[in-house]
């Protein structure tokens, strides 16, 4: 097992956070605590213009959701394997990332035919995963160095479809990324398979929560987290705030319990009992206990902005997140 110190020089990216910033990349700290986001709060914008946004608001690290780098559905704006730009409407083309809602939401019934379609597009994305060039993800890592932008994690969810083949090829694509961990919104059937190529490319794998407490192959309750983490001395925990409120359990006691095997936190709002995603400040996550604990206890735990609510702009809204969290560690 790892002691606390070598679990964190895993877990983060591979270039340390001080030379990172000696190189010129932006500080977004605030108080000590490293903020940063998760790609998907930018998921109707290609990633060029994700980038963008990142930048024009100040914020310095990234977890990189696969949609953006992945095809997107044939057929929408931009479509094509080469395409930047989702329907209006699909999902993105790594389907939802941790944190994402499922394809569909609200409860809305399969019909044969969408499920054949959502067959042949997890076959179309497949092969792309297992025939693209490292170049293009090593191109993506350009793009983020050349913004300033410390690409933190690959957010690639594993889940009970992968091939063996799939699986590895996802830790390669990481490597070429420069990163050293993948967050997954993953279940436990699927871990089991993941660890033996978390211990093989020695790359952390840090499983994300969901509110989903019927399903017991689901990462929803502390104790699926505590199954994983006996899988690998690779496995850590990406600790989503607000599904884990609405789940019905205390991000705070958590996070100080297990904050050595925490690699990254996810930020929303959420109300108890599945509550919705609300904008910040209008559900009963406890974002600003959780940002005063980071602050207090020095942990090196990114705390991520993931954008779910409903708002009229992702980049005016990300940007009102991004205050919130500067007001709550004033």
């Amino acid at each position: 097992m790892y002691s606390r110190r070598e679990f964190g020089k895993v877990a983060l990216a591979s270039v340390p956070f001080s030379l990172a910033l000696a190189q010129g990349q932006m500080n977004s700290k605030v108080s000590g605590v490293r903020i940063g986001i998760q790609s998907y709060s930018f998921r109707s914008l290609p990633l060029d213009d994700a980038i963008k946004a990142m930048k024009d608001i100040g914020i310095g690290e990234c977890e990189l959701f696969s949609g953006h780098v992945e095809p997107r559905p044939q057929g929408g704006p931009g479509g094509g394997m080469g395409g930047n730009r989702p329907p209006q409407g699909a999902p993105p083309a790594g389907g939802p990332p941790a944190g994402g809602p499922p394809p569909g939401g609200g409860g809305r019934q399969m019909t044969p035919e969408m499920r054949e379609a959502m067959r042949k597009r997890q076959e179309e994305v497949r092969q792309w995963r297992l025939t693209v060039s490292l170049d293009h993800f090593t191109n993506v890592r350009k793009k983020f160095d050349a913004a300033g932008i410390r690409l933190q994690a690959y957010n690639l969810s594993f889940n009970d479809n992968f091939t063996d083949e799939e699986i590895d090829r996802g830790f390669l694509m990481a490597k070429a990324l420069g990163v050293k961990l993948i967050t997954a919104s993953s279940t436990l059937k699927a871990a089991k398979r993941v660890a033996p190529f978390a211990d093989k490319h020695k790359i952390m794998v840090a499983m994300h929560n969901h509110d989903n407490l019927v399903d017991p192959n689901e990462f929803a309750k502390p104790e699926s987290f505590a199954a994983a983490l006996g899988m690998s001395k690779y496995f850590g925990v990406n600790l989503d705030i607000g599904h884990f409120i609405a789940a019905g359990y205390d991000p705070i006691a958590y996070i100080q319990e297990n904050h050595a095997r925490i690699t990254n936190l996810h930020l929303k709002d959420r109300k108890k009992n599945h509550g919705a995603n609300l904008p910040w400040g209008q559900g009963e996550t406890p974002i600003k206990e959780v940002l005063q604990l980071l602050k207090r206890k020095k942990y090196n735990i990114p705390a991520n902005i993931e954008y779910e609510y409903r708002g009229e702009d992702a980049v005016a809204e990300v940007r009102k997140c991004f205050q919130f969290i500067k007001d709550a560690l004033a």
